[in-house]
């Protein structure tokens, strides 16, 4: 299935002589459901972005059970579908991962001068500003410019310097690599390699302010770019706010293992141990997308495009269920490795109150959110530090998975947290705790409550 654009400067379709009449460029397979298949839209539609038919959550579940589900979900939200927006999110974010994936190993291979520091130390790389640029255009591309609003971590301050002059042409020749394979992803290449003010304009068109009315995107290009650029775990989070709900959400994590036990183990180690035992071609040993559309009660994970493999309909995509432990002896808890930002020794003493055994599993950017979402722990928790204001981008896509995979998020007072104040989660009693299951987290809060008040916090 092919994504269609509504930007003029996306590749033009080919004219057919039927609205429906299918067209295959010379050379490439004919097998239904890969980039080589054209369809002719409906003109209505195809202006909107849309395609002729919204295919149901992204057109890989087209049972009778998914039809009743789609059936739910419009009854649910109304007029209003929106499997045509998560179908263009999981397809753009698997863009991006496999964007990050070069830029991680061109770093990994040799010293590079793609790594830079933001105003509060926190690195950011080529593959931020890239990633951010080509979810901008692409959004922009598929709703229409004037449809998209977007939020998103980074600006194009430092890009815009004269002296950044090699570093920005580093992030246009990366967003040019990535758009170039757009039709493997079923999305449409631009029509000309786009230029470095184009790449800037994308990068700062994300200037939305968020709030309680109207849609817009919320990004994190590189969710956790410390352990982007040490080799380990980062994510790609995008997510789809209306009227201050988050309506859907997609996690792209390229390093996340297939085996939960290599969660334990810096990614540096691992990648070592898979060049000395390579996995079969056939194998899925590490990285997926997950995504999950407010309302579902389901949330679904599928592997990423590998090897030059094109994204089909038949990439198999598999539900995912959070874990059904509620005992805290045999749970395991996630936390931030950064202590800059959260409190260690807080929740430590509250992992003691509660009775949890095991050691914490601290991992890099919400994909502590995935483990909790495909049932590999059971708890994060996060208390800030005095000042620290959370972003709305480090949330909103793992918290809608975790709760369409059946657990609960809240902060620390139980209340749901509120992203329809702008850029931060404000409002926020005392920190985020996320679970998988009520018996659990009804503890969690309970041992907060006792253990407050020596806090320091």
């Amino acid at each position: 299935m092919h994504i269609f654009c509504a930007n003029q400067t996306a590749t033009k379709l080919p004219r057919c002589t039927s609205r429906t009449e299918v067209v295959s460029r010379p050379g490439f397979s004919k097998h239904v459901g890969v980039s080589s298949i054209l369809v002719r839209l409906n003109p209505s539609r195809a202006k909107a972005g849309l395609s002729e038919t919204p295919s149901p959550l992204l057109g890989f579940h087209t049972s009778p059970q998914m039809e009743n589900e789609n059936a739910r979900l419009r009854s649910l939200h109304g007029e209003k579908n929106y499997s045509r927006e998560l179908d263009v999110a999981v397809r753009v974010v698997q863009m991006a991962c496999s964007l990050c994936q070069r830029v991680q190993d061109r770093l990994l291979s040799k010293t590079h001068d793609q790594v830079q520091s933001k105003d509060d130390n926190s690195p950011v790389t080529v593959a931020d500003w890239s990633v951010q640029a080509t979810v901008s255009w692409m959004l922009s591309e598929c709703f229409g410019s004037s449809n998209v609003s977007i939020i998103a971590e980074e600006d194009v301050q430092t890009l815009s310097k004269s002296d950044s002059a090699r570093l920005l042409e580093s992030v246009v020749s990366t967003v040019n690599e990535c758009l170039a394979e757009a039709p493997k992803y079923g999305l449409l290449i631009p029509k000309k390699s786009l230029g470095a003010s184009e790449v800037l304009e994308a990068i700062s068109k994300c200037n939305s302010k968020g709030g309680p009315s109207g849609r817009y995107w919320v990004l994190d290009p590189v969710d956790g770019t410390l352990g982007f650029v040490r080799g380990d775990q980062y994510a790609i989070a995008l997510a789809m706010i209306e009227d201050g709900e988050v309506i859907l959400g997609v996690l792209g994590c390229p390093n996340y293992p297939m085996k939960k036990e290599w969660l334990n183990y810096h990614h540096r180690y691992y990648r070592m141990m898979s060049k000395l035992s390579p996995p079969s071609s056939e194998s899925w040993d590490k990285g997926c997308v997950m995504y999950a559309l407010r309302g579902a009660r389901k949330a679904w994970m599928q592997r990423l495009v590998h090897d030059g493999a094109e994204f089909e309909r038949s990439n198999s995509a598999r539900e995912i269920r959070v874990s059904t432990v509620d005992d805290p002896a045999l749970a395991t808890f996630c936390e931030p490795v950064e202590k800059a930002n959260s409190s260690h020794s807080f929740t430590a003493g509250v992992a003691h109150t509660v009775g949890l055994r095991k050691q914490p599993l601290r991992v890099y950017s919400m994909v502590k959110y995935a483990a909790i979402a495909r049932g590999d722990a059971e708890i994060f928790m996060k208390f800030a530090r005095a000042g620290y204001k959370e972003k709305i981008w480090d949330h909103a896509a793992g918290v809608v998975i975790i709760q369409e995979a059946g657990g609960v998020v809240t902060d620390a007072g139980g209340r749901p947290l509120d992203f329809s104040r702008g850029v931060h989660l404000e409002g926020l009693d005392r920190g985020i705790i996320a679970c998988s299951g009520a018996v659990l987290h009804a503890k969690i809060i309970n041992a907060v409550y006792d253990s407050w008040g020596s806090s320091g916090l």
